[in-house]
């Protein structure tokens, strides 16, 4: 499995262990408005078991941040790809005590990498509502560029945000 070292975050498969924070971060309307809304207990251990499905059917999915130097869950970052999914999403979600410092990009670039330099990818997306102004300047930041607004499947209308690999 793919394990990414950045300089201040250890990028893992997510595991049975990161359930009580997946369960603290989806019972915060805050945190969890613009990433499927609330979940209880058991949508929670669905969700985590679909996250270390992904990894078994696809072979990447979503990663499990810590910080290195604590081992402290600061939350998810990496990639989507279900059949009735679009395309290739790149998706993230941080704790609330993790925002604000540089871990989304640090974790969501070494994705990119992983993206257009291991998997070869030529481009990847992420879908972001039109409110969702902190995933938005990330995603700009990170190099993506605004495409069109879609329909996307049951989640309403999100911006698709494009990130083309420049090698």
């Amino acid at each position: 499995m793919t394990i990414l070292n950045t300089d201040r975050l250890l990028l893992r498969p997510p595991e049975a262990r990161d359930y009580d924070d997946f369960v603290r971060f989806f019972s915060n309307q805050q945190q969890a408005e613009y990433v499927g809304g609330v979940k209880d207990a058991e949508q929670c251990w669905r969700l985590l078991a679909s996250y270390i499905g992904h990894w078994s059917m696809k072979g990447y999915g979503y990663m499990s941040v810590e910080e290195r130097s604590s081992g402290l869950f600061m939350g998810c970052v990496g990639l989507w790809d279900s059949d009735p999914w679009p395309e290739l999403e790149m998706g993230y979600w941080l704790m609330a005590e993790a925002q604000g410092q540089g871990y989304a990009f640090e974790a969501a670039n070494a994705v990119l990498q992983l993206v257009f330099n291991t998997l070869g990818q030529k481009t990847l997306v992420s879908y972001i509502a039109a409110e969702n102004h902190a995933s938005i300047q990330l995603a700009e930041r990170l190099g993506a560029r605004y495409e069109q607004v879609i329909e996307l499947l049951d989640f309403g209308p999100h911006g698709v945000y494009r990130y083309s690999n420049s090698a």
